[in-house]
């Protein structure tokens, strides 16, 4: 009888996490963040292009998401999560240095390629390092605590901003920015990766095979194939599109639905911070929301959606925190749909497939803004962010009827 303990793989997993735990942070801890639009505006943009350069970032983004993705089947996957931080870094220098409009689009061409080459690379490594060390369950929890982290850098980098531009201005801020996108890269470069020899389907990899491996093109085909032809992967790409898509959006006009409610404009920044706390605690508690039930699970989606819609319509003290347990939820299942997912594919194409979910929700999220731009003239701040809680609706009934997927494998 085997008497080797089932704890040993989990008492490894701090070579993972801790590299993973500060890429997360500093990806996200860039205190030109929160000033890079007044940057624009000093330097004489207007709205428009101001939103072009928006537009931009986000084809961009869509553009590459399904070709990095496959990129990240064929080459380590960590060598790419260590050069997305120097892209992004490369376009906030071209921004400091030479600030214009060319300047500005070079640099959002960079960070929209940036996030392409991170985006689908990073959760498949985390999830098959995770697989290889025997701990895959615990993916929903540690890229609960991942998210969450990136949420609290982003807070802490705008407590940050106001006295270190106060002190330094763009240069200092500038400064601070590229130097956490270099600690960034290498702590991409320090992230483990055990990859299994690539094939057509995971039976057929292992580390006796002959086969050749496969090329770029074949890798894509074979992730574009099992999406098209798996029914549990497409429904958990739907599920992950849905869930990001809006509630990202609908971050963005959060000051400016704040602010329409009557409250104070100093005060608006408190409110967000509120709302960011639940957002923050959402991510740490993805990990047991992993473990419900999918009807519970969905029953709790669709609490979130009528939080966020009365949180919006009641504009209050009470409705602000609502609508941050709304958005909580929302980033719990952003964690959740992702460990669907990533458990739903059988494949070695695991960062291609990803990236399709990736491509689809950033579509997704450019098409709403045009849509909440419409529906705002006509309804206002308050029934616009109701209306864009309805998808959480459908989200809850995916969810309900998806069933639990299958246990998570080594491959990919």
């Amino acid at each position: 009888m085997s008497t080797q303990s089932t704890r040993v793989p989990h008492t490894r997993l701090s070579r993972l996490t801790r590299p993973l735990y500060a890429y997360a942070f500093l990806e996200e801890f860039v205190l030109l963040y929160p000033l890079y639009a007044l940057l624009f505006t000093e330097t004489g943009l207007s709205v428009l292009q101001i939103s072009s350069l928006f537009v931009l970032w986000s084809v961009t983004s869509v553009l590459l998401a399904i070709p990095t993705g496959a990129w990240a089947d064929v080459v380590p996957r960590h060598h790419l999560l260590a050069l997305a931080p120097l892209l992004t870094g490369a376009g906030f220098a071209s921004w400091l240095l030479l600030p214009s409009y060319g300047s500005f689009a070079l640099g959002f061409v960079l960070w929209g390629a940036a996030g392409a080459l991170s985006s689908g690379a990073l959760e498949a490594l985390v999830h098959t390092e995770l697989s290889h060390r025997g701990a895959a369950d615990r993916y929903a929890t540690i890229m609960g605590v991942t998210r969450a982290l990136g949420v609290a850098a982003v807070g802490t980098a705008t407590l940050l901003a106001v006295p270190v531009m106060a002190h330094g201005g763009y240069a200092l801020i500038g400064l601070a920015s590229l130097a956490a996108c270099a600690l960034c890269a290498l702590t991409g470069l320090a992230l483990p990766e055990s990859r299994p020899p690539r094939s057509g389907r995971a039976e057929e990899a292992s580390a006796e095979s002959a086969e050749p491996e496969l090329g770029y093109l074949e890798t894509m085909g074979l992730g574009l194939a099992e999406a098209r032809g798996s029914r549990r992967v497409r429904t958990a790409i739907l599920l992950v599109v849905i869930v990001t898509a809006f509630w990202g959006m609908l971050d963005e006009y959060l000051p400016l639905l704040v602010s329409s409610a009557g409250v104070a404009t100093e005060d608006v920044p408190l409110v967000v911070l509120v709302v960011w706390i639940c957002v923050t605690g959402g991510g740490l508690l993805a990990g047991p929301a992993s473990r419900l039930s999918p009807r519970m699970f969905g029953a709790l989606l669709a609490l979130a959606a009528v939080a966020i819609a009365t949180g919006a319509l009641l504009g209050n003290a009470p409705g602000w925190i609502l609508l941050g347990c709304g958005f909580g939820v929302c980033q719990m299942a952003n964690v959740v749909a992702d460990a669907r997912l990533q458990d739903s594919i059988t494949g070695s194409s695991r960062a291609t497939v990803t990236s399709l979910a990736e491509a689809g929700r950033d579509t997704v999220t450019g098409a709403s803004y045009l849509l909440y731009a419409g529906a705002f003239l006509v309804l206002g701040h308050p029934l616009t962010f109701a209306l864009f809680a309805v998808p959480y609706l459908f989200a809850a009934v995916v969810t309900a009827r998806g069933g639990r997927p299958r246990p998570a494998d080594a491959t990919g």
